[in-house]
């Protein structure tokens, strides 16, 4: 992302914040992984998506129509002797240079600058709770001008979660973004392809994983959150990422796994059969899946709410599982009842982005929220039938099946940004039968 798109970011924001305001936002800390190691520094959207600046121990500073500059950061100084051990720093000359701030000092020195920038500003945009560290600086900061109210320095009247502004600016992709986006999403579903093609009986699920992970680091990817790699009854188990069964002849693998591309989330569900044929109750079950899947793509459009693309997915699974006979009554009174959460007991969908399970309100107010252009999404439906069901017949038990795709709100409808990965029954079978012709 190029720092002209962060600039425009921090440029929005101060028109929202209005005159006589700052905002102040942290970077995430360095987290410890197990004793004296430490797990690979990601950045925290919020900090990332204003700065670019990809480095712990760094606060950033916004303050409209300040004379001596509107953009401050701090962070930690060039240090030779760190850096050997742990690679290069921006410093303070590259916080300015590279990375767009007017002005930029140590974090070592941040408890004596920003209480005086802090001073007769009456709103202070800054999302307590997120960084209990920072909280208490907050505090001690705003209590430091208190002690000098009698020199005729005023205190912030008003403190607003930053978040309020800032999640809203998140929903709406840019074209920048949109296009990273897409990266992304095709780097993954290029891997989720990989995972058909070298599956078979006695292949583990680890071993699937592995070719996933290693697909995202060759494109230069991380993945964007633990992969779920589920065979039989694993694909049952709705958030599952120990990854370490065998998988079975007979048996279906669901994976459930993004590429993050620069910051940014791809998140790709696929469920096929473990030896390249679905079973007939196999087969019968995902078409339900798919044609429900599809009736929520359908809804994706501007003008429609949040909340359509879900119903309309309940609506057809629900149909689906009477068709089977694994319900059994009026549909409608049958979504009434919620009697379709016995196989499917999550959402259609989330925001995705820099996270995820990105930010934005789902509802603003009561109502839910219209989808716009710009605004990206997952569709996910799924149905789970783990052994033991009660009054479900064996020859159901162990179905795990979830079809999941990123998709972009676009003026006239949508684009799915997941399309190369095959997800019909024919595409996914044809795949693995070369696959496996090949490996013979």
């Amino acid at each position: 992302m190029h720092q002209t798109e962060f600039a425009k970011r921090r440029k929005r924001l101060m028109q929202m914040m209005g005159k006589d305001s700052i905002a102040i936002v942290p970077a995430a800390p360095a987290t410890i992984r197990n004793r004296d190691v430490e797990y690979r520094y990601r950045p925290d959207s919020d900090f990332y998506y204003l700065t670019g600046f990809a480095e712990p121990e760094a606060v950033a500073v916004i303050i409209p129509k300040r004379k001596h500059g509107e953009y401050i950061l701090f962070c930690r100084e060039r240090d030779p002797a760190m850096e050997i051990w742990v690679g290069p720093r921006a410093g303070l000359e590259g916080a300015r240079k590279t990375f767009g701030a007017d002005d930029a000092f140590p974090i070592s020195d941040i408890d004596d600058i920003l209480p005086g920038l802090l001073e007769n500003r009456s709103r202070v945009y800054y999302t307590m709770g997120a960084n209990n560290n920072y909280d208490q600086h907050v505090i001690n900061w705003v209590n430091q001008i208190r002690e000098k109210s009698r020199s005729g320095v005023h205190t912030p009247g008003e403190f607003v979660a930053l978040d309020h502004l800032l999640h809203d600016m998140r929903l709406f992709k840019s074209p920048g973004e949109i296009a990273v986006m897409r990266k992304a999403a095709k780097i993954a579903a290029q891997a989720h392809i990989r995972a058909m093609q070298v599956c078979h009986p006695g292949k583990t699920e680890n071993e699937i994983e592995a070719e996933i992970l290693h697909h995202f680091r060759v494109n230069h990817c991380h993945e964007a959150y633990p992969s779920i790699v589920g065979g039989g009854a694993n694909g049952c188990i709705l958030h599952y990422i120990d990854n370490n069964a065998a998988l079975r002849d007979g048996d279906l693998l669901l994976i459930d796994a993004g590429a993050e591309k620069d910051y940014y989330a791809s998140d790709i569900t696929r469920t096929f059969p473990v030896n390249g044929k679905f079973s007939k109750e196999q087969k019968a079950v995902y078409e339900v899946v798919l044609q429900a899947q599809h009736a929520a793509i359908e809804q994706v459009k501007p003008g429609n709410h949040w909340n359509d693309p879900h119903d309309a997915a309940v609506k057809s699974l629900t149909k689906g599982l009477v068709k089977l006979g694994l319900l059994k009554g009026e549909v409608r009174k049958l979504i009434k009842d919620n009697a379709y959460r016995r196989y499917y007991m999550h959402r259609t969908g989330h925001w995705l982005g820099m996270d995820v399970h990105d930010v934005g309100d789902y509802k603003v107010g009561d109502a839910w929220r219209v989808l716009e252009p710009g605004m990206t999404l997952t569709i996910e439906p799924g149905i789970y039938i783990p052994a033991g069901s009660k009054k479900v017949a064996k020859k159901w038990w162990n179905i795990g099946i979830r079809i999941e795709d990123d998709v972009l709100v676009t003026k006239n409808g949508c684009e799915v940004l997941t399309k190369d990965v095959p997800k019909s029954v024919g595409e996914i079978e044809a795949i693995m039968a070369t696959a496996s012709s090949q490996r013979m």
